[in-house]
């Protein structure tokens, strides 16, 4: 158990790392702390997200962050992140690291409660107890998905969220993606009626919606090769790929088509049906995204005869959400193709037009928006109703323009408007920050969060079952 205090100094273009290590009341920072109402405490950063929020500095989140971690590697790869974001040459930030390490950290943030935001992205096997852990003591939780990874998690969640409510703290997830540009003009054409019309019901064999999405193991996070914990592959710390990123889709699903409605997951949806299917990952896989050089024992037990890894990251849901069909899907490969990358197909179908984001080798992997009549839908009627769609929506995104094609029509979007993944995460910690000086979130955020991890274990019970 040892308190380290990571302070990062700046001065005439040089950059000097101090490691001091003094009793816990020892070593205390003088900063801008006390006079910004937001302190982060890191709980466990074993997920690059967590870095991530730290990208950027917040006008109303103090300097100092302590961290409360196990020894182990992970927290030092965060610590390297956080480093090379305040090392840059370009809007270094300046974060002062306070690390407490221990198999007593959860019991010491709860202890010391020196901030007043406890932001997660780790190990997700005890991820619903932190929250709840976290919440009962008064603290807010600003938290890397999945908040859990089976049903009995799930249960927890819930009870969470009523503890929340009751000690007046905002629990709420980081959904990037709601400020991925496509994602934002694809939600604006589907909202607007000229367009789009009303959106249709589906059925099983042709859902409304489709959302599906690929993604790598190995790649590149901030110009370095990503290096995954040796856990990350354990699907009982990890989770399966039908609890991990569909919460993404099923986020996505909800705010575009059912704008700040609430859902309750009890009356509003059904699941019909999931499966899932396993990603095979070799020895030499492995070593090359966790730098070990060989499966952990918690893993040999898992290997097949010819000692690969059958990962269950895959997985496909259809579901009914007041009424409407939706069908997502996960994928993920071990590594992109030459000049590809993580993608995304989204699709929405209404009684004028379907509205889709398509990112495969015909886009060079790289994510467009179109728009198509339904069935049936005058094509003449949607040109007019979309170019005056799009001339509205320059005002404030400059630049968007139209493009016709054989049946369809693209939205050209430029380059100055896709920002990028990692961009997204100082948007996403924005939002929250702006609710946490309200002191409320939107009426629909708390029950549409536990309606989408009811969507996800319960698809997992099934497919597993």
């Amino acid at each position: 158990m040892v308190r380290n205090t990571v302070l990062f100094v700046f001065g005439l273009g040089l950059s000097i790392v101090l490691f001091s290590c003094a009793e816990k009341e020892e070593g205390k920072i003088e900063d801008a702390t006390t006079e910004r109402q937001v302190k982060f405490m890191i709980l466990n950063p074993g997920h690059y997200h967590a870095a991530l929020v730290q990208k950027s500095m917040y006008d109303q989140v103090a300097p100092t962050v302590y961290v409360y971690a196990p020894v182990g590697p992970e927290v030092q790869e965060y610590l390297k992140r956080i480093q090379s974001f305040n090392n840059r040459a370009e809007n270094p930030t300046g974060w002062q690291e306070k690390v407490y390490t221990g198999d007593d950290y959860l019991e010491e943030m709860l202890t010391e409660k020196p901030g007043n935001v406890v932001v997660m992205s780790g190990n997700n096997q005890k991820k619903a107890e932190y929250i709840k852990s976290a919440v009962d003591a008064g603290l807010n939780v600003f938290c890397d998905k999945p908040m859990c990874i089976d049903v009995e998690g799930f249960k927890l969640l819930e009870h969470a969220f009523a503890a929340a409510e009751k000690n007046g703290v905002l629990l709420y997830d980081i959904m990037t993606e709601r400020f991925n540009i496509l994602c934002i003009l694809q939600k604006m054409l589907v909202l607007n009626k000229e367009v789009f019309g009303e959106l249709e019901k589906g059925s099983v064999d042709e859902p409304a919606v489709v959302k599906e999405s690929v993604h790598h193991f190995f790649k590149y996070v901030s110009g370095m090769p990503i290096k995954r914990p040796t856990w990350y592959f354990d699907t009982a710390q990890q989770g399966e790929g039908l609890v991990d990123v569909t919460t993404h889709l099923i986020d996505l699903v909800m705010w575009t088509c059912l704008a700040n409605q609430p859902i309750d997951y009890q009356k509003d949806i059904v699941i019909i049906k999931a499966r899932r299917w396993p990603t095979m990952l070799t020895r030499q896989q492995y070593e090359k995204v966790t730098r070990a050089p060989d499966f952990p024992d918690f893993l040999k037990g898992k290997l097949n005869n010819e000692g690969v890894l059958p990962y269950y990251a895959n997985g496909e849901i259809i579901y009914t959400m007041k009424g409407v069909h939706v069908k997502l899907a996960v994928t993920w490969n071990f590594q992109a193709p030459e000049s590809g990358g993580d993608t995304h197909h989204s699709l929405f179908r209404g009684s004028k037009a379907n509205v889709i984001i398509r990112q495969g080798k015909e886009q060079n992997y790289r994510p467009e928006l179109y728009v198509e009549p339904a069935p049936g839908a005058s094509a003449e009627e949607l040109a007019a109703s979309l170019k005056k769609a799009v001339a509205e929506l320059q005002s404030k995104y400059p630049g968007l323009a139209l493009k016709r094609q054989a049946n369809c029509w693209q939205v050209l979007i430029p380059d100055e408007h896709r920002i990028g993944h990692e961009a997204h995460f100082r948007k996403v910690t924005e939002k929250y920050l702006q609710y946490l000086a309200e002191g409320k979130l939107p009426e629909w955020e708390v029950p549409n969060m536990i309606a989408k991890y009811y969507i996800t274990t319960k698809a997992l019970q099934l497919a597993q079952q």
